[in-house]
């Protein structure tokens, strides 16, 4: 399995869309804090904007949803964002 750098200079945007309550949630934010990556939490409980926009621009309206470098991850899947992240 490759490692995650969080020493890396390839710098990822990742921001991640959640909701307080949600299980899923709880795991990416604890996962890439764990990891020591950076990224912008948006509540969507709180910004009714944000909520509208991300379901409008993904179709979708589960959470999380991630977005690393404008790529679009639906639900909390650890294989497929490590795959992204990775150092090639």
């Amino acid at each position: 399995m490759n490692e995650i750098n969080p020493n890396s200079t390839n710098m990822n945007k990742i921001i991640t869309y959640t909701l307080s309550w949600c299980p899923h949630c709880k795991e990416l934010k604890d996962y890439l804090s764990e990891e020591n990556i950076e990224y912008e939490d948006i509540d969507v409980e709180n910004n009714e904007d944000a909520a509208e926009d991300i379901i409008e621009k993904t179709g979708q309206d589960g959470f999380p949803i991630i977005l690393i470098n404008e790529e679009v991850l639906i639900g909390f899947d650890k294989k497929k964002l490590n795959k992204i992240l990775k150092d090639d």
